[in-house]
């Protein structure tokens, strides 16, 4: 039997099993995908503290081979269910396994826009995340999609650092908070494109513009831009857990600071409630949850 069960393979995830292990407890580390999640997409990360600039993968596989230096154990499966009981039983499509706590590290996932192309134009113009990215398109004029608050952050941030930023959103009021709305508004080089749907994404190899269309009128319009961020919300992968762990109306594990759940139950990373996904908060938790567990 495994003392620690880590359940994905994320920053937050990764960090987790490195501090469990390092306590002397012995890790089993689960991932179905890629080891660093989200992150090992990214074509540069440059704003992790003491890391002037490296690559979303170099950064994932220096994650892993850490842990894996400290003797972390890992292993390539899907995990299906948790069982919840002094004895946890975490169920994969190949077997059982037994421990005495389980870190949830599942992470979340950009909601995506359906675009046919989408898959192509991710590092290409095409980006989740104006924090992580917005600098890449300094001077250039970009295009924000979305209605809520992060879009509202989103655009903010871009129009400090890019020429220009097309905001648009399908309904022609805004979902995010008002004092947000204000700020936006009152911007000059920020133009919000209301009642509007993206319809594509043009350019090869790298974007050259998007088509929008109105849904009142039906017109379309083309917007020349550089960079587009897709601010649509984040599909956190709880879905399964729901019945181990306390979820919010969004899907995200409702949980404070501490990361814990309950005694054996520990969650950490972009699926917990938090105000700020970033490279930095996932790590923050996962040193938190694997302490803790």
């Amino acid at each position: 039997m495994t003392d620690i069960i880590v359940i994905g393979g994320g920053p937050a995830g990764l960090t987790a099993a490195m501090y469990a292990v390092r306590r002397g407890k012995s890790v089993l580390l689960f991932e179905k995908e890629a080891y660093g999640g989200q992150i090992s997409k990214s074509a540069l990360v440059e704003n992790y503290p003491s890391v002037k600039a490296v690559s979303g993968f170099e950064m994932s596989m220096n994650l892993y081979n850490q842990a894996k230096s400290f003797g972390c154990e890992f292993k390539k499966e899907n995990v299906i269910s948790v069982k919840d009981g002094e004895i946890k039983k975490v169920i994969t499509a190949k077997g059982e396994y037994e421990c005495k706590a389980v870190v949830f590290a599942v992470g979340a996932s950009p909601r995506k826009s359906g675009l046919p192309n989408e898959g192509a134009l991710i590092g290409r113009g095409l980006s989740y995340c104006a924090h992580c990215d917005g600098n890449f398109f300094r001077k250039r004029d970009v295009a924000v999609i979305g209605g809520g608050s992060t879009a509202l952050q989103d655009a903010l941030y871009l129009s400090e650092i890019c020429n220009k930023v097309y905001l648009v959103h399908r309904r022609n009021e805004f979902r995010g908070e008002e004092a947000l709305v204000k700020r936006v508004v009152e911007k000059e080089n920020i133009e919000i494109v209301y009642d509007s749907t993206l319809e594509s994404a043009e350019g090869t190899p790298m974007l050259k513009s998007i088509f929008v269309k109105n849904k009142n009128t039906a017109e379309e319009r083309e917007i020349p831009v550089s960079g587009l961020f897709l601010a649509i919300g984040q599909v956190p992968g709880t879905a399964e857990f729901s019945n181990i762990l306390p979820l919010d109306s969004h899907g995200y594990v409702i949980c404070d600071e501490s990361c814990k759940v309950k005694d054996g139950i520990y969650v950490c990373g972009d699926c917990r409630q938090k105000t700020l996904r970033q490279l930095t908060t996932a790590v923050a938790d996962g040193s938190v949850a694997g302490s803790e567990a």
